[in-house]
């Protein structure tokens, strides 16, 4: 991603994140954090990765897709962009694998 593709990204991470917290009615929605944003090159669209607190990640993914519709329009009102990216959200496994990375290396060091 070039500086500003990456610029935008991270503009729309945060706009939807404030999204999520502010408007959102649905409470699954607030307890949701968006990680990181990647965006084809033409801008038309983009992947949201999320973390959540609650276990059932499958169904926050599933809320959040359904809601992508009104979060782009939230976006759209939010954002300068010629046209705003199509969303597709997708839960953020980068946690659970350092948190299975830690339990090896604790397992190892109670071994020892």
């Amino acid at each position: 991603m070039n500086l500003k593709t990456k610029r935008i990204a991270s503009q729309i991470g945060r706009e939807i994140g404030l999204i999520l917290n502010e408007e959102a009615k649905n409470e699954i929605l607030k307890m949701v954090s968006v990680t990181d944003v990647t965006l084809d090159s033409d801008l038309t669209f983009a992947k949201v990765y999320f973390m959540t607190r609650l276990e059932e990640h499958e169904k926050v993914e599933a809320e959040l897709n359904e809601a992508s519709g009104f979060i782009r329009r939230e976006l759209a009102h939010r954002l300068d962009l010629r046209s705003t990216p199509e969303l597709r959200f997708v839960y953020d496994k980068s946690a659970d694998y350092a948190r299975n990375i830690d339990e090896i290396m604790e397992e190892i060091k109670d071994n020892d």
